[in-house]
C-alpha cells in the first residue's frame, strides 16, 4: 500500500539530529546512482531528480517551477517525492516535496557542522532571511542548543522581520563585522557574486555555503577558499556543476585535491584543530533526497 505523507503531520514528527545520523548511515551503503532531467517551456521548468541506492531503494523528486504563479497568488514551486522499494520496485510512499527539501537541505549542513565546527561554537550567523533561513535556524538550534543567533540580509527590513519571530536573535547592520564575530557562518542567498570575503574570516570558524546551485553562482570569494579546508557533501554533484567551486577550479585558484573529502570519506571529513577554518559546500543531490525520504517513511511508520 502506497503511503501519502503530508507536510504538517510529518514535519511535527521529525528530529534534526536523528536525520543527520540517518544521512551519515546512508553514506555507508554503496554509492548512489544519480540522474537529473530538466524540461523547459518558456520560463517554466520541470525537474526530475532521481537516485538509486542499493539497500535504501529508489527516489524520484519531481518539481515544477512556474515563476509567473506568484503574480496570481499561487506557489511558484510544486512537486512530490516518489519513494520506491529497492526489492520489488513497488511505490512505497509519495512525500510532500517541500517537506523533503526543507529537512534535506538544513540537515545536510548540520551534519557537516557536527563534524567540522568546533563543539564550543556559540555565535551563529545566518546570512539571508529567506525560506531556508528558518530551517537552518531550527537545525542549528538542535545541533548547538547553547548558541546565540545573528541574522543579516540585504534588505534590513526582512532581517528585522525574521528576528522578530525568533526571540533573542540579533540583526546585524554590517556583514563584515558579523562574519568576523561568528563561530559558524551559514549562508543561504541567491547571490551570483560573492557576498563573503575571505579577508573577514578568522581562525577556528566554520563556513556553511548553501545558496549557490548554478554554474554562475558564488557566495564566497577566492580568498575564502584559499584560507579554508574545503569539504563537500558530494564531489560528483558539486565540483563540476556549482560555481562556488567550478569557477575557481577552472581558473586554477584551487585544485580538486584541495577538496579534502565528501560524505563518502568519513575518516577524512573531520576538523584537525581549533584554529583551522573549515568550509562546507552544501550541494544537495538526489541521493540526499532519497536518504531523507527513507528516514521520513521510517519515522512515519514507527509513529
Amino acid at each position: 500500500m502506497t503511503m501519502m505523507i503530508p507536510f504538517d503531520e510529518a514535519d511535527a514528527r521529525l528530529d534534526w539530529l536523528a536525520l543527520t545520523d540517518a544521512m551519515a548511515k546512508g553514506h555507508t551503503f554503496p554509492k548512489a546512482q544519480i540522474k537529473d532531467v530538466f524540461l523547459y517551456e518558456g520560463d517554466n521548468t520541470l525537474l526530475n531528480r532521481s537516485a538509486w541506492i542499493d539497500g535504501l531503494g529508489l527516489a524520484v523528486k519531481c518539481a515544477t517551477v512556474f515563476p509567473g504563479n506568484t503574480k496570481v497568488g499561487k506557489p511558484a514551486v510544486g512537486g512530490a517525492v516518489n519513494l520506491f522499494s529497492g526489492i520489488d520496485g513497488a511505490l512505497e510512499a509519495i512525500i510532500d516535496f517541500h517537506l523533503v527539501t526543507k529537512w534535506k537541505t538544513a540537515a545536510d549542513s548540520l551534519l557537516a557542522a557536527r563534524r567540522l565546527a568546533r563543539p564550543d561554537s556559540r555565535n551563529i550567523l545566518i546570512v539571508g532571511a529567506g525560506t531556508v533561513a528558518q530551517s537552518l535556524y531550527q537545525a542549528y538550534s538542535a545541533g548547538f542548543p547553547d548558541a546565540k543567533f545573528t541574522i543579516w540580509n540585504r534588505s534590513p527590513e526582512r532581517a528585522a522581520a525574521f528576528a522578530a519571530d525568533h526571540p533573542g536573535m540579533v540583526v546585524a547592520d554590517d556583514l563584515e563585522t558579523a562574519v568576523a564575530a561568528a563561530d559558524i557562518v551559514t549562508c543561504a542567498t541567491m547571490s551570483i557574486d560573492p557576498v563573503i570575503s575571505g579577508a573577514w574570516l578568522r581562525p577556528g570558524q566554520h563556513i556553511d555555503l548553501i545558496g549557490a546551485y548554478r554554474p554562475d553562482m558564488r557566495e564566497v570569494d577566492d580568498q575564502a577558499l584559499i584560507k579554508s579546508r574545503i569539504f563537500v557533501d558530494s564531489r560528483e554533484t558539486t565540483l563540476g556543476h556549482i560555481g562556488e567551486l567550478k569557477i575557481p577550479l577552472e581558473a586554477g585558484v584551487i585544485s580538486e585535491t584541495d577538496v579534502i573529502a565528501d560524505y563518502y570519506e568519513p575518516d577524512r571529513f573531520i576538523r584537525q584543530n581549533d584554529d583551522e577554518i573549515t568550509l562546507f559546500k552544501n550541494g544537495g543531490g538526489a541521493h540526499l533526497d532519497l536518504m531523507t525520504s527513507r528516514h521520513i517513511l521510517d519515522v512515519w511508520k514507527a509513529k
